[in-house]
């Protein structure tokens, strides 16, 4: 069967046509590893790894690089400000490469706990500076670029035509900070390539001009060209990326080859808060750490994502994640109770929910309408090993790890978590009779309840 994208470089949903029919290549722009990652942040990357599944469940293999950024990444997107690395290296008084370490680290182990299928290659910017440098040296050849005293700047002004994905009039923009920025630059999308570093600076590398670091956009196309040439199938990222990150990846790569470098560009909208942005110093920034302390499994955030297109933004309150936590059960037990079945299913049925499944994954990544054939068959009231088994190859995509809930011992029954949460909200509540009302009442059904750091466990 067919399967459908929407490319943002043409604006419209085209039928996927790999280069190799064997393999997809693909490339994800991954962090900038200065602090923990959030859930929204964590939205792009259960994207890619929807797109991933969907990819490996229609037999293709892949070829898919996702980079690191530990250093050029500056605190505006748009080449301006300190670099993000260098910042928090500051706040935590520590050395930036420390800093990188310890928050790839903890962002490996968030997409682990989502039971994210990782890239085959995952490429760290400050492990491919010599791939940069002749990457720059080739766009300079080209005649792409010009030098102030301290930075080598792409110049847009060359290109047929800069701002292919946004549609933006680059003549339609008003000079403001970007331009003052710097007085050497000729151009407002003008933007830096490789940037002599101060004296102080931490993160630096002996280049052709100088002691430098990279512009942060620089590393996508250098390394995507390296392990996936000139030419690659679907470049993913969020919204965020594509009037700045992404245009000056395709213009880099013009600049370089001629062409972009990608066929299909596939963008993952926002996650908002409570209908509003999320921001520190709103207090609702959230980790995936911070949704477990309060007694949501990572994978319950797996599920409330798919309540939406990746292409729509989505809205994130406790009461849909109290929604998600009840349908991962459901799930959960629904599977249990088909593997302990004995009723026959008839063929055509199996046949029409594969189709049905099949066309809703590859109508885009439809995982609203896909989940709909899952709850379709958790429903169907003739209980059939077939019918779990079935649940588990469609588990290839949805990424719940179902095989692991086959005992029925594992599985807490909705009940008791529903008082396992009344108890929690009479604990933040400091109403301590209730709370230990609440726990005996778990008790006497049969399960023991016991209070963490975070959040509760309850076991029988």
């Amino acid at each position: 069967m067919d399967i459908y994208f929407y490319n943002t470089l043409t604006r419209k949903k085209e039928k996927f046509e790999p280069i190799n029919k064997e393999e997809v290549r693909l490339y994800s722009c991954g962090p900038t590893v200065y602090y923990y990652a959030h859930i929204g942040n964590l939205r792009a990357y259960l994207f890619m790894d929807n797109l991933r599944r969907v990819l490996k469940y229609n037999g293709y293999k892949l070829k898919h690089v996702m980079n690191i950024t530990d250093v050029g990444h500056l605190v505006s997107d748009a080449d301006e400000g300190e670099d993000k690395m260098m910042k928090a290296a500051r706040r935590e008084n520590k050395d930036p490469f420390e800093i990188a370490n310890f928050y790839l680290d903890a962002f490996l182990k968030d997409i682990d706990k989502l039971n994210i299928d990782r890239p085959e290659i995952i490429a760290r910017a400050t492990e491919h500076i010599d791939v940069m440098e002749e990457y720059v040296k080739k766009i300079i050849e080209n005649g792409y670029t010009y030098e102030t005293e301290d930075t080598i700047y792409f110049d847009t002004s060359k290109l047929d035509k800069y701002g292919v994905l946004s549609n933006k009039n680059v003549e339609d923009q008003k000079a403001g900070a970007r331009v003052e920025f710097d007085n050497g630059k000729k151009n407002i999308s003008d933007f830096a390539l490789w940037i002599k570093a101060p004296e102080n600076h931490i993160m630096k590398w002996d280049s052709f001009f100088g002691k430098c670091y990279p512009g942060w956009h620089l590393e996508c196309s250098a390394m995507s060209y390296k392990y996936l040439g000139d030419l690659f199938d679907i470049h993913t990222g969020g919204m965020d990326h594509i009037p700045i990150h992404h245009e000056n990846e395709i213009a880099q790569s013009k600049g370089f080859s001629g062409h972009i470098p990608a066929n299909y560009w596939m963008h993952v909208d926002f996650l908002t808060v409570d209908g509003g942005k999320m921001a520190k110093s709103l207090n609702n920034l959230y980790t995936l750490e911070d949704l477990e302390q309060r007694g949501y499994e990572p994978q319950v955030y797996r599920m409330f994502n798919f309540t939406s297109n990746y292409r729509t933004p989505i809205n994130f309150t406790f009461e849909a994640m109290d929604s998600a936590k009840i349908a991962l059960n459901r799930l959960r037990e629904g599977y249990l109770a088909h593997l302990e079945g004995t009723a026959n299913i008839d063929e055509e049925q199996i046949n029409e929910y594969e189709q049905k499944f099949l066309e809703a994954i590859n109508d885009n990544l439809n995982m609203p309408v896909a989940m709909s054939v899952i709850w379709d068959i958790v429903k169907n009231p003739n209980k059939s090993k077939t019918l779990a088994n079935l649940l588990l190859k469609f588990d290839e995509v949805l990424g719940f790890n179902l095989k692991n809930h086959e005992k029925q011992e594992n599985i807490i029954p909705q009940e008791i978590i529903d008082l396992a949460e009344k108890r929690k909200q009479a604990r933040e509540n400091k109403n301590w009779n209730e709370s230990d009302r609440i726990r005996d009442e778990i008790i006497s059904k049969g399960f023991q309840i016991k209070d963490t750091a975070q959040g509760y466990e309850i076991t029988q």
